[in-house]
Parts: structure tokens; C-alpha cells; sequence
């Protein structure tokens, strides 16, 4: 191996000229960077363009991969003359462009898992052959010895760094420094292999003729191969250039091309092969039709047509079209992937190659379905306008630049009373307006005069850039004119009859401002004319009444009688009181049974006046079915300045004053007073500290005995709620149990009162009841049934152990959720009383309603029993009522021995009041519920 390493370097130091040696390395270089090139290029194209390529690379590299062999051939110097055989060079030269265009053809054509291979061991044998035949072509003066283990080492190194310089080239898709790397790998092997081989060579003198010097000069055949293997490789490189950069460019637009296509999503674009099969897809089909890529190309288009049209051989027919017209262009159904199907506009053109040979097809396809339909549509507008014309509420007419009339419907001539023959297209609009007077009026001056008057108003309302107009026709119908100016200068006008519609807008208008059962002015309304008044009042230094009126019995009313009954008093009271106003007086009704009244005024005595009146009707009787009805009323008055300078003050204190009537006796109309808003105040503070007394420990409970009249047991307690005020002490129920349901405290209270109370009971007998009030609100706006189930388990106090006290207005204010809520109770197994029964409603429809467990007797009848026959007779008809109706009575109050032997006579079942014991805390009671048989 040594020897070998110093046979190599003893030829390429002594026996080779350094500076040819270094002209044929990068002339190595640059043949195979053009080889690379032309190849690249050959790798890139397709048909006849390969095949040049190929043959460019074989000639142009191949013989600038000769010249560098023969340079370094000329290069050599082995110290005696040396001649080259003619034949065998050529021969060489053919073996360099033969294996050059082979090992091209093996790297473009065969797979790239066998291409590298291929490749390099064609090139790397035929440049090795290309060498040693070249050297067989030496001649010298004697015998050429070859070492055989050079010569195979120089073929190794020859096929190795060929097939690595192709494996570089990455199957041609590698950037430009692959292409250089690839390029010096084989500049390296043949460089390589050229010294190994001439190290394997060895002259032995002697034995031959002498060798005549060649004829031509070294320096002159260096030159004139430099010159035509440089220009060679020049031209296929500049052409491999221009080439590679117009590939690009025309990739580069191809790219640009595709991302136009698949951006495109509002068309289906795509290529057909001549047969019809899809080769490609954009964004714009898959969009469409509902097919990726994948699913679609490979197929043919055809199944995109019906059944129907398939068999009929519509799709051939369409491109058999397209080939022979140059282009196809239809609509028709088209079915997407789903099986729904589009109404479609298709274009197909044939696409052929420089040839002019047909390589397919591209087919355009735009969903215009609904394009279809709104034409389909217009047609169908088209279709029926006429008739449309003849049949719409409307008249109508357009008359040209010109003032004459080019159509004009039925109904124009309707709303004017024209002959149904007279109104034609040709005729003038002042001809149709005095035809149409003197239609009226005959012939005469007095049509010709309304005729023209109406033609300059008509003609100058239009002019004048106004829309509309009314006319008002001789039968007193009112017919609005719509105008249209059109840009030539004519006009289209709308003709509608508005009769009823003014009516009806003059209702509307009323409507808004007025009270719909009574006619009176509403709310917004009066407050508009209650804030004029006080402006002029402020002007003109006078005065202003503002009055509050609220109906006493109305609620009674609605409740007995009915709703009917209810809208015949609200009614009849505002037509009395509509009546008697004069002259800056206004009456109004706010709301339910709630009415306010205005009156401007300088004298006191206009003002008593005004409020004599209104006292006076509204305690006047009405007939309503054979009942005699006074509705009642409680007014209160507020003046302007003293008592308030504005709308809101004035209202807020007339309802103080109007309160204040409602709850004294034998007093109808009250005048507010200063110290009225110190008791509205006052029952503010209580409702705010109504929020807090529970929290703060204010409340307590007092229990008051219930025993059976018959045989004096205990059967029972009501529980009563007391108020220990912090700073006002006890507060008597009467007056803060209203105040609570007012502001709504009464709910959380009334929870807090039933949980206590059914902790305390739950530790009596269990046959003593404890008796709860329910208030009104409490069933109108909690859930008492939910409620009344928590406690119950919470507190594990038996159903039938607890009773609810409910009054029958609790039952009014809205009576199917009362009876909701009940039958719920009744469910649980909770016992239901009605409370103070015999006072108020006392309605026996409640009774029948609902079956209550008990009747409890109000105890005003106690109160009076024995000093009245009346209330004696009260309370027999009671108690016969529950024992008719099975439901035992329980009579409130009862506070001497002589009441109770009453109630005992009359077969009372239970009483309650100070004869047994006063309410007092349950401590208190022990005694008499430890003792009770």
C-alpha cells in the first residue's frame, strides 16, 4: 500500500506539469457543474425537451469531462517523447459523451431508489474506460506496464464518488448548493481516479521505434480544446440557465395560478382528461358539490348529472359540444355528493397542447339557483303585474313628461267615478279633472273653475317637492295622493281612500289620551293639563286645586257583582262627572277606581262650589239589574302654593288628604294639612324598622286559649304577634300589621311566626291545636304551601295539629290562587278556618268554594249580643249555617258567663276570648295547658 501511495504521488509530483494539472481540475469542475445543469434540466422536463437535454449533457459535458482527461494528459511528462493513436482518442472521446448521456438518462428516468445507483455506476465505469482507453492511445518508445491493483482502485474510486455526486443531486429538487456539491463530488472522483490510474502506469524503454514529435504543438491543442469545450459548456449552461429561470417563472405563475383557482369559492373549476374524468379540483367545487379532492378526481363527471340525463348521454353530448363549437354552454339541475341538487350554469372548453392536440377539458360550473328563482320570480311579477294592477286597493296612474296619461288601473277610476270606458292612455291630466267635475257639476263655469283649481294645486303640490295630497271628494270620502316624480318629468301617483283610516287615527289619537271604559283623560294627560295650570297659575298669581278621588265601595261592587256591574259605575260616574265641569275644571281617571280632578281659581267659593258638586255626584245612586248602588267616595284636596309648587308634590299630597277621609268616619272630603305628611313619614320609619325587628329580637309571640264550649277542654291556641319597639315600646298589631303588609315585612314576619309558633306546639298534647294567621299577602306572593311544609318537617309538628286562619279577603284578591294554595294546605293535612266571618264579604259562594274545617265568628257580635237582636240573630243564622253546612263554628270574644250560656244554648262548638284567658307568652299558659281534660 505504501508503494502504491508513492507511485501516485512520485507521477503526479515528477512526471506531471502543476499548472495543467490545476487547468484540468477546474475545467473538471466546470464540465461537471454543466453536466449537473443540463441534466437538472433534462430531470425537469418531459418528451423531446428531455431528450435534448440529455444529448446536450452527453456532448457538452462529455466532452468537457474529455478535455479535462486529455489536458491532464498533456500535463504528463515521463521524461521521453510521447504520441497519441487517433483512433482510441476518438474512442475515448466517445466513451466520455456515451457514458455522460447514459448515466443522465439512468438519474432522470429510473426510480430514485435505483437512479443514484444507476447513474454513478454508468458514470464512474465509462469515465474510468474513457481514461484507459485513452491511455492504450499513448504511444511511446517502448511497453506500457499497468499495476492491477491502481487500476482496480482508480474503477472503485471512480464508481464510489460518481454514485455519491448523484445521490447530492437529491433527484434534482435540491437548491443550488446541491447542484455545486454534486458537481465537485464528481470533479473529486474523476481527479481521483485520473492520478490513481497514472500511477499505475509504467514506460519500460526500449523495444520500438522512436516516436516523431506530435505537429501540432502542446500549447496549440491546449488551446483549441480549452477554447471548444469552454464555449461548449458555455452555451448548454447559458441555455440551462435561461431555461431553469424560465421553469421557475412558469412554476412560479403555475403556483399563482392554483392559489387563483382554489381562492376562487364562488366557482367550480376543474380539469377534465378528453374521456371526462376529473384531474383536478379547486376550492370553489369542493364548495359546490360537496366533494373533497380525494373523492372526486379520477372520476368522471357524468355523476354530476341525473340518472336520467346520464343514460340520455347528456355529459358526452356536452363535450362532444364543446370540441366541435370550441365551447359548451347550458343550465340545467346538477347533483351535489349529498343528493341535493342546484340549478347550475355550466361552460366547458376543449384545452389543447402547442400541438394543437386535445389534452382535455376545463369546465366552469356557477351555482345560479338563486338567481333562477328571483328571475323566475320577475317573471312571474311580469306575468301578473297587470293583473295585479286591475285587483290592488289602490288607484293608480303615470302620465308622461307631457302631462298625458299612460296607464292607469280600475280602482283610479273607481275612487273618482269615472265611466268605466272613459279613462284611456292618450289623455291629458287637465282633460281627466274637468271630465271629472263636470261629471259632478255637468257643463257649466262652476266645474271648469273647481277643475282648474284643482289642476294648479295638484300640479303645484308636486312641483313643489311635496309627496302627498288629500282630496276631499264631493261625497265626503278623503282620498290621499302619493306622488312620484319621475326623471324624464313624468310622474306616477297613488291614489288610497282614508276615510276610515283618519277615523280611525282620530280614535287612536283620542285612545292615547283618554280613559278607554270612560272617555275621561287619562294619566299623561291630566298631568300635562294639572302642569299648564300651574303655569298660568304662577303667571297670574292664582290658585290650583288638586284633587284625589278614590271610590269607597268599589271593590265590594266588583267582587259581589261582577266585573260588568264594576265598568257600569266607572262609567256612569264619569259620564255624571263630565257633566257638571265648567269652565277650567278637569276630571280624570288615573286608574282602577281611582279618579283626580283639577280646577284653577281665584275665590274660595268657586272652589267649594267645585267640590260640592263632585261630592254630591258621587253619592248619587245608580240602578245597576234591580240593585241600588252608591259607589261612595273619599276625596282630599291639595292647594297650589301651600301645599306644593309643583305636579308631583301637589299629587302625593292630595292622596295624604284623600287617606286621611278614607279612614275617618262620617268625613268624605279632607283638605291636606302639614301634619299629614309628618303620619306618612311617621309610617315610613315604622315600615323600616318592620325590616330589622325580627334580627334584633323585637318580635314575640303571645298565645290566647280556645276551649270547647260544650265541655270546657282546651282544644287550642291562636298565636298573636306583639311588637316591643325599642323606642316607641309596645305597638298595638292594629298598627303595624297593616304598615308591614303595605311595605311587605309581613312576609318574612309571617314565616318567623309560623315556624315559632309550631316549635312551641310541637311540645303540648297532641290533640291541642295551634291556630296562625295567614296574611293576604302571604298567599298572594309566597309560596305557603312549600312554606308550610318546611316548618313542618323542620319543627316534626304533625299536620293535623296546625291551623290556618285565613279571611275571606285573602280569598278575594285573587281567588283561584287562594284555592290553589288551600287545596294544597288540605292536602298536607293542615286544617284551613275562616276568619272573622260575618263582617265584610261574608260570601256564602266562599263557603261552597272551598270546604274550610271552621268558622270562626268576628267578635264585634260578641261585643253587642246582649244588648242586639240583630246580633243575636246574627249569630243563630251563623251557626246554623255551620251546622247545615258541617263546619263547626268557633265564636271570637266571648268575655262574660252570660255570652258563653248564649253560645251553649245555640250549640256553639268552641269559643275564645278574656272569659277563658287573656294572650299572654306560653309560660304564662302553662297552667292552664298542663290542667286541660
Amino acid at each position: 500500500m505504501g508503494f502504491l501511495m508513492f507511485a501516485i504521488v512520485y507521477c503526479l509530483t515528477y512526471q506531471h506539469d502543476f499548472t495543467l494539472v490545476l487547468l484540468a481540475a477546474v475545467l473538471c469542475l466546470v464540465s461537471n457543474l454543466g453536466t449537473i445543469l443540463f441534466l437538472r434540466s433534462a430531470g425537469r422536463s418531459n418528451g423531446v425537451p428531455r431528450w435534448i437535454w440529455l444529448s446536450v449533457a452527453g456532448a457538452a459535458g462529455g466532452f468537457g469531462i474529455w478535455s479535462t482527461h486529455f489536458v491532464a494528459m498533456l500535463a504528463y511528462d515521463p521524461g521521453i517523447v510521447v504520441g497519441y493513436d487517433r483512433d482510441l482518442t476518438l474512442i475515448s472521446l466517445g466513451a466520455a459523451f456515451a457514458s455522460t448521456f447514459v448515466a443522465g438518462l439512468a438519474a432522470v428516468s429510473l426510480p430514485p431508489s435505483q437512479a443514484n445507483i444507476a447513474a454513478g455506476l454508468v458514470f464512474g465505469v465509462g469515465v474510468a474506460a474513457m481514461h484507459f482507453v485513452g491511455m492504450a492511445g499513448l504511444q511511446v518508445p517502448g511497453s506500457i506496464a499497468w499495476d492491477k491493483h491502481l487500476v482496480i482502485a482508480a474503477l472503485i474510486i471512480s464508481v464510489a464518488m460518481a454514485t455519491w455526486g448523484f445521490t447530492l443531486t437529491k433527484n434534482w429538487k435540491g437548491s443550488n448548493w446541491s447542484i455545486l456539491a454534486a458537481a465537485s463530488a464528481l470533479s473529486l472522483g474523476i481527479v481521483l481516479m485520473h492520478f490513481t490510474a497514472m500511477g499505475a502506469l509504467t514506460i519500460i524503454e526500449g523495444g520500438a521505434n522512436a516516436i516523431e514529435p506530435q505537429a501540432l504543438s502542446k500549447p496549440f491543442l491546449l488551446v483549441t480544446i480549452l477554447v471548444v469545450s469552454i464555449s461548449m459548456l458555455a452555451s448548454g449552461i447559458s441555455a440551462s440557465i435561461i431555461a431553469f429561470r424560465a421553469a421557475k417563472q412558469a412554476s412560479a405563475s403555475e403556483t399563482r395560478f392554483e392559489l387563483l383557482l382554489q381562492g376562487v369559492t364562488d366557482y367550480a373549476i376543474y380539469m377534465l382528461d378528453p374521456s371526462g374524468v376529473v384531474t383536478n379540483w379547486n376550492t370553489g367545487a369542493e364548495r359546490a358539490k360537496g366533494y373533497s379532492a380525494a373523492d372526486i378526481v379520477g372520476q368522471n363527471f357524468a355523476r354530476f348529472y341525473s340518472a336520467g340525463d346520464q343514460q340520455n348521454g347528456l355529459p358526452q353530448r356536452a363535450l362532444e359540444s364543446a370540441l366541435a363549437n370550441g365551447r359548451f354552454e347550458a343550465e340545467g339541475l346538477r347533483f351535489r355528493k349529498d343528493g341535493s341538487s342546484f340549478w347550475a350554469h355550466v361552460v366547458i372548453q376543449p384545452v389543447y397542447d402547442d400541438n394543437h392536440h386535445l389534452i382535455g377539458y376545463v369546465k366552469i360550473t356557477r351555482d345560479i339557483t338563486q338567481a333562477k328563482i328571483d328571475g323566475d320570480r320577475i317573471k312571474e311579477v311580469s306575468r301578473n303585474l297587470d293583473l295585479a294592477l286591475e285587483n290592488m286597493s289602490q288607484g293608480i296612474s303615470m302620465f308622461d313628461r307631457n302631462e298625458r296619461l299612460i296607464l292607469a288601473n280600475a280602482r283610479y277610476s273607481q275612487l273618482f267615478g269615472f265611466p268605466e270606458s272613459f279613462i284611456r292612455p292618450g289623455l291629458t291630466y287637465s282633460e281627466i279633472v274637468r271630465s271629472g267635475y263636470q261629471i259632478v257639476f255637468g257643463d257649466g263655469d262652476a266645474a271648469d273653475t273647481r277643475a282648474t283649481d284643482h289642476y294648479r294645486r295638484h300640479m303645484a303640490t308636486m312641483r313643489s317637492g311635496q309627496r302627498t295630497l288629500v282630496h276631499q271628494t264631493t261625497s265626503g270620502r278623503s282620498i290621499l295622493a302619493t306622488f312620484n316624480v319621475l326623471a324624464d318629468g313624468g310622474w306616477v301617483t297613488t291614489f288610497e281612500d282614508i276615510t276610515e283610516r283618519l277615523a280611525r287615527e282620530e280614535k287612536i289619537a283620542f285612545m292615547a289620551k283618554h280613559d278607554a271604559l270612560t272617555g275621561l283623560p287619562n294619566r299623561p294627560t291630566f298631568n300635562d293639563y294639572l302642569s299648564h295650570q300651574l303655569t298660568i297659575a304662577k303667571r297670574l298669581s292664582t290658585k290650583v286645586a288638586v284633587i284625589g278621588i278614590d271610590l269607597d265601595k268599589f271593590k265590594e261592587i266588583n267582587d259581589q257583582m261582577g266585573h260588568v256591574a264594576g265598568d257600569f259605575v266607572l262609567s256612569t260616574l264619569a259620564a255624571r262627572l263630565n257633566g257638571i265641569l265648567r269652565d277650567e275644571e278637569l276630571v280624570a281617571r288615573l286608574g282602577g277606581d281611582e279618579f283626580a280632578a283639577v280646577k284653577r281659581f281665584n275665590d274660595g267659593a268657586e272652589l267649594d262650589d267645585f267640590v260640592a258638586r263632585l261630592e254630591a255626584t258621587l253619592m248619587e245612586k245608580m240602578d245597576f239589574e234591580g240593585h241600588h248602588i252608591v259607589p261612595g267616595a273619599s276625596v282630599g284636596v291639595a292647594l297650589y302654593p301651600d301645599a306644593g309648587e309643583n305636579a308631583e308634590t301637589l299629587l302625593a299630597n292630595a292622596d295624604l288628604a284623600m287617606y286621611r277621609a278614607k279612614h275617618e268616619v262620617g268625613r268624605n272630603v279632607c283638605f291636606y294639612e302639614e301634619s299629614m305628611d309628618e303620619v306618612s313619614r311617621d309610617r315610613r320609619r315604622l315600615a323600616r324598622d318592620l325590616w330589622v325587628a325580627i334580627e334584633r329580637d323585637q318580635m314575640y309571640l303571645h298565645y290566647q286559649v280556645q276551649k270547647s264550649v260544650a265541655t270546657g277542654k282546651t282544644t287550642g291556641y291562636e298565636v298573636l304577634l306583639r311588637w316591643n319597639h325599642p323606642e316607641r315600646g309596645n305597638i298595638p298589631p292594629v298598627d303595624f300589621i297593616p304598615i308591614a303588609e303595605e311595605c311587605g315585612a309581613i312576609v318574612p314576619i309571617g314565616e318567623w311566626v309560623l315556624r315559632e309558633a309550631c316549635k312551641e306546639a310541637v311540645g303540648w298534647k297532641d290533640d291541642i291545636k295551634i291556630a296562625v294567621n295567614i296574611s293576604p299577602i302571604q298567599i298572594a306572593h309566597a309560596n305557603i304551601a312549600e312554606l308550610v311544609r318546611t316548618v313542618l318537617q323542620e319543627t316534626g309538628l304533625p299536620a293535623s295539629r296546625l291551623e290556618l286562619e285565613i279571611t275571606e279577603s285573602s280569598i278575594i284578591v285573587d281567588k283561584s290562587k287562594a284555592l290553589v294554595a288551600m287545596r294544597a294546605l288540605k292536602q298536607q293535612g293542615v286544617a284551613i278556618a275562616i276568619d272573622d266571618f260575618g263582617t265584610g264579604y261574608s260570601s256564602l259562594e266562599t263557603l261552597r268554594s272551598f270546604p274550610f274545617d271552621k268558622i270562626k265568628l268576628d267578635r264585634s257580635f260578641m261585643n253587642e249580643v246582649e244588648t242586639s237582636q240583630e246580633a243575636k240573630a246574627v249569630i243563630r243564622s251563623i251557626l246554623a249555617l255551620g251546622r247545615g253546612l258541617s263546619i263547626p263554628v268557633l265564636a271570637e270574644g266571648v268575655e262574660t258567663l252570660s255570652q258563653l250560656e248564649l253560645l251553649t244554648s245555640e250549640g256553639c262548638d268552641e269559643a275564645q276570648g278574656y272569659y277563658f284567658g287573656r294572650p299572654a307568652r306560653m309560660e304564662q299558659q302553662s297552667v292552664t295547658l298542663n290542667t286541660a281534660a
